[in-house]
């Protein structure tokens, strides 16, 4: 008897996207995201568990003696200068880090080209228009307003309408002074917000923002010195923080910004403003030398400690920039009186020699005030409910709604009580602060020493006593107060929601101890738990399996058993977890064949009769067919190297990760890529196909589930412009539809599929409706093809996997999808040439793939004649 049905409806579980960093942490600038196709996938629950996790339970036990391999730190050096123009390349974040509306909304050009449209488009239409006539009514009022202000203000007052409870009265007085501001200053400020929060920006380089006619004055206004109202409530101290932190409290004053003046004093702070070349210039004056910054920097440091000081001694800040200092305000220099004196004094610091000649080139500098930061990215958190925006969350959502496209009908919903208090609010930013924390450690940091591990052990502790509060309120809510489904995203937004994954990174530091037994306790309590993060409920049944089977029977009681009795006790043990881990409905399918692999293991080690064992032989997994075409190579003539002689890395052939061109001698003889030169080969075999990467799975599902994905479920809708719900891309979607998804996925594995696509296509195609996934230029004839090719199990197997994961296995899926009419059947070939290797998310794939019975080809291009060309 199996315990993995053949209907694959019956395995529930979801792997969500992890939370994001807030920006405040700057964690992005400061680790770059290298190239995405070559990387080492981590398992999206978590890097230092999900590397044991995916290699097999039974390497697990080698990490209590190996050290940690985390991702190596990715440096990223503090930008030479700002851009002269407005560019925005230079700010925008990485194009594929979404958050959770922009993956609900259309693609839609978010470009400067489109904003300048929707300006121009906009013209003043009315004299006087408020922020909602601006948006409501389509209507923009030139150089009195702009789309980046409007959004960041239509943030602000959909917050403040309903959850202004949020916000003491320093605060909301915060907010007041900020309605006052002038239109330049708030323009000012939100593009800096959209840009590194925590860099110095040079003021006279700032008035290339074309709706600033008066910068100086701007500027004032953002460093002016404002006053607050008295707060007496207590500052509130959470979980894993002694206390909170100075930038995230207000006090009787504030600014929007901090100028140099007043702060800037040390070596490194001021380097920070300079580009290479000007730090070259200092550091020729100096006469000192070095390659890069960093080596420019130690040398002008080590020169700073050797000299009582070097001509720049009497230079003040004020003899020179006169005009723009002047401008600024007299307010930012008097400020900066006695900070000089003391640079002046006996008690001078020897690198303040430094500091005043390069803020003398540099000229005043401003970058946003940490207080008054916090407080915006904690309304852009409740307003988004995402950890992290960018500039196109403020933009997309205006454009989306005149992009002239046609949207999905759903019912909008938006909660206004995400965060039931105040205090709800900070604990959770709190928890996400000490998220980073830990993360830094284990991931980001190199090798991770001892006292790393006890930092983590540390902070674990002082969380777990919180973390079990707030289970049993969070289960109450659920029990009591919450409709089916409604709190699933919710969820998100709880502190417990971060704590667990605290846990289950303190799991991992109580197995690097050797503290089985209270690691085995942990994980019992968190698969006992069903709310959070039920993506890693696979890795837990694994990681408790294999301490049951190695180590818990020499720490449990014996009760009298001999020690072969109490290693059989607990192995028996073990095969009843991996049992439990299978039946289990949230238990992802990417965990049952490593959970099956164990069974079969402890079964073999116990001895259990033949007929008693389990049987695993329907999911099987078979390897790939390897495959060899041969095809005409084409190879560019490379550039030769200084000496005139061509390197020999060159002569080698083509480099690791670059694209191979190919002749397409089975179409029109032209160059072609490597994909689509097999595509043609499998044609000439009586194949049809589609070079396709995903789009023709993601398509299928988008037509199979299109009811699924926009029944109504509070919360998930917010905007009448998504494409898919929002938690589409977390790990709340499969729970809060688990009955719908079973449904379709009965449906599916009957042979459904074909009337369910053809009610969509007649019903949206005409439209051409937005639904995630969904690309209208496949043929109809083709996609009916498909499915009827499909057996019904396995196309069912292949949506549950994107329904239970979609963020994180939308892409791995091998590069062609092929099917034959004739012998009604369909494969997927991953193409590689010889520079390519597969990734762990292509591997996973090819074992779903292969697991539910698809056929597989790895199809090796091999180059039969290289043509050379210049």
């Amino acid at each position: 008897m199996t315990l993995q049905a053949q209907n694959p409806s019956s395995h529930n579980q979801m792997l969500g996207n992890r939370i994001r960093h807030p920006p405040s942490t700057n964690f992005d600038d400061d680790f770059e995201t290298p190239t995405a196709k070559r990387l080492k996938r981590l398992d999206s629950t978590d890097s230092s568990l999900s590397r044991r996790e995916e290699s097999g339970a039974e390497d697990e036990e080698e990490r209590e003696t190996t050290p940690i391999n985390t991702p190596r730190r990715f440096s990223r050096e503090i930008p030479d200068s700002e851009a002269e123009t407005d560019d925005d390349e230079e700010f925008l974040p990485e194009l594929n880090r979404k958050t959770d509306l922009e993956s609900a909304l259309p693609l839609v050009k978010t470009d400067k080209e489109a904003i300048a449209e929707y300006e121009a488009t906009r013209a003043a239409e009315a004299e006087d228009l408020n922020l909602q006539g601006r948006l409501g009514q389509r209507k923009w009022v030139a150089g009195k307003s702009s789309i980046y202000v409007d959004a960041f203000n239509l943030a602000l007052e959909t917050v403040l309408e309903d959850e202004s409870h949020l916000f003491n009265e320093a605060e909301m007085a915060v907010f007041q002074q900020w309605r006052d501001l002038s239109y330049e200053g708030q323009y000012l400020y939100v593009r800096l917000f959209l840009r590194k929060t925590a860099k110095w920006h040079r003021i006279k380089r700032l008035g290339y923002y074309g709706d600033i006619a008066d910068l100086p004055a701007a500027a004032r206004d953002l460093l002016e010195p404002r006053k607050l109202p008295a707060v007496t409530a207590p500052v509130q101290v959470n979980p894993g923080e002694a206390e909170a932190p100075k930038d995230t409290i207000l006090g009787d004053t504030f600014k929007f910004a901090d100028s140099s003046e007043n702060h800037i004093d040390t070596l490194e702070e001021a380097s920070s403003l300079l580009n290479l070349d000007e730090l070259k210039a200092i550091a020729k004056e100096a006469k000192v030398q070095g390659k890069n910054k960093r080596e420019l920097l130690k040398a002008l440091h080590k020169a700073s400690q050797g000299q009582g000081g070097l001509g720049w001694a009497t230079l003040k800040r004020s003899d020179t920039e006169k005009s723009v200092m002047s401008e600024v305000g007299a307010f930012a220099h008097e400020e900066s009186v006695a900070e000089k004196e003391n640079l002046h004094g006996t008690n001078v610091n020897r690198d303040s020699h430094f500091v005043r000649k390069i803020l003398a080139d540099t000229g005043p500098c401003m970058r946003l005030s940490a207080p008054a930061l916090r407080l915006f990215e904690r309304v852009h958190l409740v307003f988004y409910r995402s950890t992290e925006w960018t500039e196109k969350s403020l933009t997309t959502i205006i454009l989306a709604r005149i992009s002239r496209r046609n949207f999905p009908d759903y019912i909008v919903s938006r909660s206004t009580n995400i965060f039931a208090s105040r205090s709800d609010l900070l604990e959770f930013e709190a928890s996400i602060r000490t998220q980073f924390r830990i993360d830094f450690i284990l991931e980001f940091n190199g090798t991770v020493r001892k006292d790393g591990l006890q930092a983590v052990k540390d902070t674990f502790e002082d969380v777990y006593p919180r973390w079990k509060v707030i289970l049993q309120e969070e289960q109450r809510k659920e029990d009591r107060v919450y409709e089916s489904g409604e709190g699933a995203y919710l969820r998100r937004f709880s502190p417990a929601w971060v704590y667990t994954r605290i846990v289950h990174k303190g799991t991992y530091v109580l197995g690097r101890f050797k503290e089985h037994e209270r690691e085995y306790q942990m994980l019992t309590e968190l698969l006992d738990q069903h709310l959070f993060h039920a993506a890693r409920r696979g890795a837990w049944y694994q990681r408790k399996a294999l301490l049951e089977e190695h180590y818990m029977w020499a720490l449990k009681p014996d009760e009298g058993r001999s020690e072969e009795a109490q290693k059989k006790h607990w192995k028996k043990i073990a095969l009843q977890t991996c049992e439990d881990g299978l039946q289990d409905r949230e238990c992802h399918i990417i965990y049952h064949y490593d959970l099956q692999k164990r069974v079969m293991k402890l079964e073999k080690a116990l001895k259990v009769v033949k007929r008693e064992q389990h049987d695993f032989g329907h999911v099987r997994l078979a390897k790939p067919v390897e495959r060899n075409v041969e095809g005409i190579r084409i190879e560019k003539e490379h550039t030769p190297s200084r000496n005139g002689n061509r390197r020999d890395s060159d002569a080698a052939g083509p480099r690791r990760g670059c694209k191979t061109i190919w002749v397409d001698e089975r179409e029109d003889g032209g160059e072609c890529r490597v994909e689509a030169m097999c595509l043609s080969w499998y044609r000439d075999q009586g194949w049809k196909g589609y070079h396709s990467e995903g789009g023709i799975v993601r398509t299928l599902f988008g037509y199979l589930f299109y009811d699924v994905l926009f029944t109504y479920i509070p919360n998930v809708f917010q905007t009448p412009y998504q494409t898919c719900p929002l938690d589409l891309h977390t790990d709340a979607f499969y729970p809060s539809r688990a009955s719908e998804i079973n449904h379709r996925l009965n449906e599916i594995s009957n042979g459904d599929a074909s009337r369910l696509l053809q009610e969509l296509y007649d019903r949206e195609k005409e439209q051409q409706t937005c639904i995630v996934g969904v690309d209208w230029s496949f043929e109809i004839d083709d996609l009916q093809e498909i499915v009827k090719c499909f057996k019904g199990e396995a196309l069912a197997i292949v949506c549950k996997v994107m329904a239970q994961e979609y963020q994180q296995r939308g892409g791995g899926i091998p590069d062609l999808f092929l099917w034959h009419p004739e012998n009604g059947e369909v494969m997927f070939s991953e193409v590689k040439s010889e520079n390519d290797r597969l990734s762990d998310t292509q591997r996973l794939w090819i074992h779903v793939l292969t697991g539910a019975g698809i056929k597989v080809e790895l199809c090796n291009a091999v180059a039969k004649k290289v043509r050379t060309q210049r």
